[in-house]
């Protein structure tokens, strides 16, 4: 057991809350064995996929597509590089979106809020004719219709 963390030590070299380690174990983000008296201790390499949680998280995966991707990656040892590349290689479609959402939104804001009318509706630059109407309601232009 000596090589096993405990909560504490889990908590303290990840950063996060001894709540949200137990939270993350419900979800079956991660594993611990438990002691004969019950406690839970983790393997160093929970580390990593604490890491790669909130990563995810930042990239914009929900936590149920968390629990998907991590649930084809072993448990009973630590993935290896090229397992931790396949898991992530999917990533790069989800980020080129997210980049292309936010540079269309830079640019619409640069654009549309330098003219001075802050008005979609009647902008005669952006929204001519008020053409984004039939698209539906919501940011239409920014979400790509």
């Amino acid at each position: 057991m000596d090589a096993l963390l405990s909560i504490g030590e889990v908590a303290e070299r990840s950063g996060l809350a001894a709540s949200a380690i137990r939270f993350y174990e419900r979800r079956g983000l991660i594993h611990a064995e438990r002691t004969p008296g019950d406690q839970r201790r983790f393997r160093r390499d929970v580390l990593r996929r604490i890491a790669f949680i909130r990563i995810a998280q930042r990239v914009g995966l929900t936590l149920d597509e968390i629990v998907a991707a991590l649930g084809r990656l072993p448990v009973d040892r630590a993935p290896s590089s090229k397992e931790w590349k396949q898991l992530s290689a999917g990533w790069r479609d989800r980020l080129d979106q997210r980049i292309a959402l936010l540079e269309a939104l830079r640019s619409g804001l640069t654009g549309c809020i330098g003219c001075g009318c802050l008005s979609l509706r009647t902008c005669a630059l952006a929204n001519p004719g008020d053409a984004a109407a039939g698209l539906g309601s919501g940011p239409q232009y920014l979400m790509g219709a």
